[in-house]
């Protein structure tokens, strides 16, 4: 969830007060930081999931299933073990936004070691079996993106009932009650508030219901003039669903935004990869993916911000709500894509290259500080800019971007950072533990190859709306870079008619040239944007991942290439090698995506009348299901194909350990 301080919030209206404080200060805060470590070399590779879990309750003799509200009492049970050996746990627990979720990381990073990519999802099995083992014999953890009936009656347990006309409420929602707010820190109620009265009304998320033969219009609640849209008025709706994100220390800055830009276009793709919710409200909807739905869930701009009234009380038309993807990247070698208009404040910017920023990362910087602070704690109004960093973060955190670019935090052993963050939370702990190591593995493959993924932002902008859009892994077509292997002697490329990937040649090294070079805002001719539509094209999800004739190799056969460069032990080696083989057949079409599972669930249940909803007795009976999935009792071809049973561990075998650790391993 990001920065949680503690301390006593602060009214919006003293909140609204301090935001040029917050921002003077945190850019101040920036600065300093930026010259304590941007020479930091030399950072091994760690690593890191961060898996978001939903307690659902079970009602066996009525058939309903509910989210169970216990999240405050299960982390102060979890909590304990790390409060008694912070440095031996296995996992670590945190707060989410809802009171039924929690989530759940490893108790310290993985390495660079391959054989850590076969603890991944040992340790995540060890997580859900121990929150199980605190939980009632009717309820269930559950890494699902979001509850089916999610806003609809009764949905919580305890029942607890909107409060729309309660002006003490934090949302005020029609649908989701304030008790579903996790209360145990006041960030989450202060966040809901603060956003609702930032924007001068409540949020609105609107999602096309998916229209069956009797289907009936207008759907409860949908907007004037707007008969087919599910509508869900809170925070919660989209804070309250689940993701998986994954964070990798680069070995410096040059590195962390290399792997910034290059991982950008693949997060529309792993979006697509990873879709996993289609209901909302209980209602089927035209949307597999809970992006838009956070987006606007938090989206805090002012009708002026949004382009509806002139400006007059604020400062900027702003295109994107604060949790959205990315508007540039952050290499001087990937400028020439940054293709969208970036609004950033001038006078920050300025001040920024006055203190030593270059230009595209000040620009990156002045961009997410046109945001006003939207939780601020009486504790923390006056910091020390010299040895604190928590104005920045306050900015930083509550930018909720596709990928986010991390500093160290101060007096730490921390490096730069990237993190991951579009997947969808995946039922099983394989189909979790696979896509967290690709990413990883495509991240070392990138740095050792010297790939290129670069797109225009309007092209990723893009390809993040198909990727929401129903069935879209087996049906739409993405922008793609067509050259992806480079030589020195290449600006654009290979072809696979050009070179053999064979003969690739793997290196780990990165350069260290100066990133602070003094550049302006590159603008594009239609000449440069004529030559820049031959570097890339569209492509199935099925191309991307596996292969294109001769002309493009596949993501997966270039892991698969890197892995024969590596020693890699035999366990190992099976555990990836069965995660590589379900990828491609989810990116193919021949496995369903965790969405389209649902949706089938839904249509061929024999309780749906052909009218959208998901009725209590099918939402019990999914998750009925998805609970057996879990423990392995039931299999589910279509889901996860005929075998994913891998030898992962929940630790290296010490013989491994030691030899892995004087060969030339991944960096």
């Amino acid at each position: 969830m990001g920065l949680l301080s503690e301390g006593s919030p602060l009214s919006w209206e003293e909140t609204k007060a301090l935001a040029q404080h917050v921002r003077e200060h945190g850019i101040q805060q920036f600065i300093n930081l930026y010259h304590r470590l941007k020479d930091r070399q030399d950072d091994v590779l760690k690593w890191g999931d961060e898996v978001e879990y939903i307690i659902v309750k079970f009602d066996d003799q009525q058939k309903v299933a509910r989210v169970s509200l216990t999240a405050r009492e299960l982390l102060a049970k979890l909590n304990e073990k790390e409060h008694a050996d912070p440095a031996g746990v296995k996992s670590l627990w945190r707060p989410e936004y809802g009171a039924y979720m929690i989530e759940g990381t490893p108790g310290k990073p993985f390495g660079g070691l391959l054989a850590h990519f076969n603890v991944v999802e040992a340790n995540m099995r060890y997580r859900r079996e121990e929150v199980t083992e605190l939980l009632e014999p009717d309820e269930c953890v559950m890494s699902i993106t979001n509850f089916p009936r999610l806003g609809c009656a009764q949905f919580t347990y305890p029942i607890y009932k909107p409060r729309p006309e309660d002006v003490s409420s934090a949302a005020r929602s029609l649908y989701f009650p304030d008790e579903a707010i996790y209360p145990g820190h006041p960030r989450f109620k202060t966040l809901t508030r603060n956003i609702r009265m930032r924007r001068g009304e409540k949020v609105a998320i609107k999602l096309k219901v998916y229209k069956d033969v009797n289907t009936k219009l207008p759907v409860e609640g949908s907007p004037p003039n707007e008969p087919d849209v599910v509508l869900l008025d809170a925070m919660g709706f989209g804070m309250g669903c689940c993701c998986l994100q994954l964070t990798f220390q680069a070995c410096n800055i040059t590195e962390a935004r290399t792997l910034y830009d290059q991982l950008a276009p693949l997060c529309p793709i792993m979006l697509a990869l990873t879709a996993a919710s289609p209901i909302y409200r209980g209602y089927l909807t035209e949307s597999d993916c809970r992006w838009n739905v956070i987006s606007s869930s938090v989206d805090c701009r002012t009708p002026e911000e949004r382009g509806l009234k002139p400006l007059q009380e604020n400062k900027f038309r702003i295109a994107k709500s604060r949790y959205d993807s990315i508007d540039l990247y952050l290499s001087p070698e990937s400028e020439k894509y940054n293709d969208v208009p970036v609004i950033y404040d001038d006078n920050i910017y300025q001040r920024l290259r006055d203190g030593g920023i270059d230009h595209l990362l000040a620009q990156h910087v002045a961009h997410l500080f046109i945001r006003d602070t939207v939780s601020l704690f009486s504790e923390k109004v006056h910091q020390n800019d010299e040895e604190d960093s928590d104005h920045f973060e306050n900015i930083q955190s509550t930018n909720w971007q596709t990928m986010r670019f991390k500093p160290p935090p101060p007096n730490s052993s921390i490096g730069w950072r990237v993190e991951f963050r579009p997947c969808e939370a995946q039922i099983s702990d394989f189909e979790n533990a696979a896509f967290v190591c690709f990413v990883v593995l495509l991240t070392r493959v990138i740095v050792s190859y010297q790939l290129n993924f670069l797109v225009p932002i309007s092209k990723v902008d893009e390809n993040m709306q198909t990727a929401q859009k129903r069935d879209a892994c087996r049906i739409e077509k993405f922008w793609f870079r067509k050259n992806i292997l480079k030589t020195p002697n290449q600006s654009n490329g290979y072809t696979m008619n050009d070179a053999d990937p064979n003969d690739l040649h793997v290196t780990n090294e990165t350069t260290n040239g100066d990133v602070g070079a003094n550049k302006t805002h590159a603008v594009n001719t239609n000449g440069y944007e004529s030559q820049q539509e031959t570097e890339y094209e569209l492509m199935t999800i099925g191309e991307i991942f596996n292969g294109k004739s001769e002309t493009f190799p596949g993501l997966v056969p270039l892991i698969r290439r890197y892995l024969q460069s590596m020693e890699v032990d035999t366990d190992s080696h099976c555990t990836i090698e069965q995660y590589l083989r379900f990828i491609q057949k989810r990116a193919s079409g021949d496995l369903f995506t965790t969405a389209t599972w649902l949706r089938e669930q839904v249509l061929n249940h024999p309780d749906y009348k052909k009218d959208s909803l998901v009725s209590d007795l099918i939402n019990y009976d999914i998750l009925k299901k998805i609970e057996q999935i879990q423990l392995g009792k039931v299999k589910e071809p279509s889901l996860l194909g005929q075998c994913n049973r891998t030898k992962t561990k929940d630790f290296i075998p010490p013989a491994i350990q030691k030899h892995l650790n004087g060969c030339c391993e991944s960096k």
